[in-house]
């Protein structure tokens, strides 16, 4: 059986000390686990441009991506996901949950309060090193 590559990305979304953590529905892979928000990259986008489209769709909300967190590949049961983190700021709107079940803003040395999703701890640990 060929297992399928993911790419995906996610925004870690600053506002002063606090990140915005996003719970996911039930109804999804990996239910009920935290994760940054964002989704896939479709075949015609860049990273960023994907990540700007889907916290527009998800949290109806526009940020600004700033420099990347980190590049994680990490192999699920559904295939293998390649997750690239970006820092990024609201410049508009306030998060919404329509694909998430909660949202948390929690400074970085909380992070780990959370049940993540395995492919976004390597990214919780480097954003505890640079807090």
């Amino acid at each position: 059986m060929k297992i399928k590559n993911i790419y995906v990305v996610g925004a870690v979304i600053k506002d002063g000390n606090k990140i915005l953590c996003a719970q996911r529905g039930t109804e999804k892979s990996l239910p009920g686990l935290w994760e940054f928000p964002g989704g896939k990259i479709e075949e015609t986008e860049t990273p960023q441009a994907a990540l700007r489209r889907e916290i527009q769709e998800e949290m109806h909300c526009q940020v600004e991506i700033g420099e990347q967190v980190e590049h994680t590949v990490y192999e699920y049961d559904f295939g293998i996901v390649h997750l690239t983190t970006f820092y990024c700021q609201l410049v508009e709107g306030t998060p919404v949950l329509t694909e998430h079940i909660a949202i948390e803003w929690l400074e970085a040395h909380e992070l780990e309060q959370l049940e993540w999703a395995p492919a976004d701890i390597p990214a919780i640990q480097k954003l505890k090193q640079h807090a």
